[in-house]
């Protein structure tokens, strides 16, 4: 599996550890903290936008022969649906998602104009050269259109300041600013197109991740959750997050997909619902339980700083 560096990957394989399977974490930082888990077999290739990431991908393929690969970077997908009949030749399964899925979860303005298109309230969203049409009083969030994490995120009231801040961002958006109470999903979406859906209210984010959280019901929230999902034909486990505004018009807002598990997935497996079991039975074409995704509500989750290793190591040159 890739990404071992941080949640979700960090956690994915401890979990899947647990569960007894045989894991190999891989990251392209060689200080990634999921390299020093015990009983991993650790690797480091190459980023996904070095042109060595598919050699040194597949080289640890034909070296190690995994069964199956699980991504836990969004950045690596492209790649690797590239790779997919390279690595369904070398026996290694994948469950991917297309790549016009791909595509259009990856970039925000393609995302709001699918969003838009299936009918599924998303926060109104314009290009820097559209900054004309924005409606004045309004808030504004300016960040890039492919971007992750929460980098480059910059809040503003006025078109002026907005025009202002599209310089400071990688090619950049405009959103309308929503506020109320902010929400992910996770989401495991079957080879037959049905899905399940647990839902976490965000308490606490740090670097876009939630790091405090609790499960929630809320019948509006799911359907349009599950609407994101079927425009654009997500597959396997999915991150969906989005806002609930009370009192608002929409009351439901889906911001986001990301396509792999969420940094806060163990809050649903707390909750018990069965994700990581279901996800590896639909990784290797098995029926997938929906019943074992129930969840139960008000389950309460807080993240922290672990110590991996004390140990001396060397430390590589990264400068």
């Amino acid at each position: 599996m890739t990404g071992v560096g941080g949640a979700p990957g960090l956690d994915l394989a401890l979990t899947l550890l647990k569960l007894g399977h045989e894991v190999i974490g891989i990251d392209s930082n060689p200080l990634a903290p999921g390299l020093l888990i015990p009983g991993i077999t650790a690797r480091i290739i190459a980023r996904a936008d070095s042109p060595l990431f598919a050699a040194d991908l597949m080289e640890l393929v034909h070296d190690l022969k995994p069964d199956a690969l699980l991504c836990c970077v969004e950045n690596e997908l492209p790649q690797l649906v590239h790779l997919r009949g390279h690595l369904q030749r070398a026996g290694v399964r994948t469950w991917l998602p297309d790549m016009a899925t791909v595509t259009t979860a990856g970039d925000k303005w393609e995302f709001y104009r699918a969003m838009r298109g299936g009918r599924v309230p998303t926060p109104a969203t314009w290009l820097p050269a559209q900054i004309g049409e924005i409606p004045e009083g309004i808030e504004l969030v300016v960040k890039p259109r492919r971007g992750q994490g929460s980098k480059n995120v910059h809040f503003c009231h006025t078109r002026e300041q907005a025009r202002v801040l599209c310089e400071l961002a990688p090619d950049p958006i405009i959103q309308q600013r929503v506020r109320g109470r902010e929400f992910s999903a996770d989401c495991l979406a079957d080879h037959n197109g049905r899905a399940s859906v647990v839902l976490r209210r965000r308490l606490m984010v740090q670097a876009g991740m939630s790091v405090v959280a609790v499960t929630i019901d809320d019948a509006e929230a799911a359907k349009h959750v599950t609407e994101a999902l079927r425009t654009i034909r997500a597959t396997g486990p999915v991150d969906v997050q989005g806002f609930i505004t009370e009192g608002a018009d929409p009351r439901v807002v889906i911001t986001e997909i990301n396509s792999r598990l969420a940094a806060g997935f163990l809050l649903s497996e707390e909750a018990g619902a069965n994700l990581v079991e279901q996800t590896v039975n639909g990784l290797f074409r098995q029926a997938i339980d929906h019943r074992r995704l129930a969840y139960r509500s008000g389950t309460f989750l807080t993240k922290y700083v672990a110590v991996m290793s004390t140990q001396p190591r060397a430390v590589p040159d990264t400068a």
